[in-house]
């Protein structure tokens, strides 16, 4: 009976001793997992912000408002940035000249700007192609005869056409305006690549944009042109501009759309007043009114 107390007791001391020592090592391996989960988590986070891009902050576009419209003066200024910056690349081939009518120039400014592209046209009576001056209803010039000839000036990458580049891309407008003035200097340690195996020359560095790696400069420097109103020509403002240009083109329906939308609520609330009279006034006597049916014998 001694001996068996005794065993217990020893027993007891034992596991007693292995729970205190075990207990600092059981919190700094729940604080050591906890670490590890942390890490990999901000390299899961790190790797989706290289592969898709950062997602680009949101910008207080002017427009953007239910009472907003376009600022025309932009959308003229941001014409002018792609034509002198952007058109030698990147196409807007769903627009046409007479679309800029009364929204950023004149029928005689545009007339004479259209003027200036040359148009292949025909064939004539003998059956020949010929050129012509461009006219309202051309659209913009093709940069490039062709998909391959756009690849082989731009090492093999494609350059978008523009004319809807704003719907065309998660977070169009903001996107479009943070890949613009997002370049930088790659991270110490970072290798620009166009495929997780493949390094190519020609490539620049630019966190929005997905892998990072684009083939397109920046092109957006101070001064870059020279604004017709005297404004100042600052990276910011070109790129404010440019974006508003592009909003435009892949929604130029959007003030008529907003307009006719007010028209609607206007229209309908008359006829929900119209109707909550009728209601009140009309349909509740009716609905009140109790006939007694009174017989004569």
């Amino acid at each position: 009976m001694f001996g068996g107390r005794a065993i217990h007791r020893l027993l007891k001391e034992r596991l007693q001793s292995q729970n205190t020592v075990s207990k600092p090592w059981g919190g700094l391996a729940l604080f050591g997992a906890g670490v590890t989960g942390l890490l990999s988590f901000t390299t899961v986070a790190s790797c989706d912000e290289a592969e898709h891009g950062l997602d680009a902050p949101n910008y207080p576009w002017p427009h953007k408002g239910i009472l907003s419209s376009y600022d025309h003066a932009s959308i003229r200024r941001g014409h002018q940035v792609y034509t002198q910056v952007c058109a030698s690349c990147h196409s807007m081939s769903l627009i046409s000249y007479r679309d800029l009518v009364g929204v950023a120039y004149t029928e005689e400014e545009t007339k004479a700007m259209a003027a200036e592209i040359e148009v292949a046209d025909g064939p004539n009576d003998e059956g020949e192609m010929f050129t012509r001056p461009g006219k309202l209803s051309d659209r913009f010039p093709e940069p490039y005869a062709n998909e391959q000839a756009a690849r082989f000036a731009n090492g093999g990458a494609y350059p978008p056409d523009l004319s809807l580049i704003t719907k065309a891309r998660h977070n169009g407008q903001n996107y479009v305006f943070a890949l613009l003035t997002g370049y930088r200097d790659p991270p110490a340690g970072v290798t620009i690549k166009c495929s997780p195996s493949q390094i190519r020359e020609g490539l620049h560095y630019n966190p929005y944009f997905p892998g990072g790696a684009i083939a397109m400069p920046k092109m957006l420097n101070d001064g870059a042109v020279e604004y017709e109103d005297g404004t100042p020509a600052t990276e910011a403002q070109m790129g404010k501009d440019v974006v508003s240009f592009l909003s435009w083109a892949a929604e130029p329906e959007m003030e008529e759309r907003k307009l006719m939308g007010f028209k609607w609520i206007f229209v309908l609330s008359l006829a929900l007043l119209q109707a909550g009279y009728y209601r009140r006034l009309r349909w509740s006597v009716l609905k009140s009114r109790k006939l007694v049916l009174d017989v004569v014998n």
